[in-house]
């Protein structure tokens, strides 16, 4: 059962949003702890992370935000449409006006990386809709600009140009 008090709502959405960036925080913290040679401060890093996704994930149920399959498709439908459509537009556009390379950079990247994301959840929930699941063997992602692709990665990223070889594989 969701809240229904509007200041609870408000106060829970903005704990979910603090979880989420926590978690998110904590895992690039983890990766950065590794990479300098602190396997066991990462292992902390990534355990709390662990803790503020639960805690995230307890936030949003709370809040009635998590549905059946077709449901949940439709909501990422909608987030990733408005993201290509609205945010990530704005956001670029108010970039180059103030000169800012790095988020110009960041927000492409995030663009285009979206624009596949809606049309992958697109199919997945007209194949849900029908009891069916999506066909897909592999899931590559390019680890700089998030450039998607399923069953076969290309030779370069169209996006950042990085190789192949580079991307990361979800089987």
């Amino acid at each position: 059962m969701a809240v229904k008090r509007e200041m609870t709502k408000k106060f829970l959405s903005e704990a979910y949003a603090g979880e989420s960036q926590a978690h998110m925080k904590y895992l690039i913290f983890a990766e950065v702890a590794e990479k300098e040679g602190f396997p066991n401060i990462a292992k902390l890093f990534r355990a709390i992370a662990f803790a503020e996704f639960v805690h995230a994930k307890n936030h949003l149920k709370a809040l009635g935000n998590v549905k059946d399959t077709v449901e949940n498709l439709q909501m990422a439908i909608d987030g990733e449409t408005f993201e290509v459509e609205e945010m990530y537009p704005a956001y670029k556009a108010v970039a180059e006006l103030q000169g800012e390379n790095e988020a110009v950079r960041s927000t492409h990247y995030a663009l285009e990386a979206e624009k596949i994301h809606a049309g992958l959840y697109k199919k997945a929930k007209e194949l849900a809709e029908q009891k069916k699941d999506i066909e897909i063997k592999k899931i590559y992602i390019c680890p700089v600009c998030g450039y998607t692709a399923v069953d076969e990665a290309p030779e370069k990223c169209p996006v950042c140009n990085i190789p192949k070889e580079k991307f990361v594989v979800f089987e």
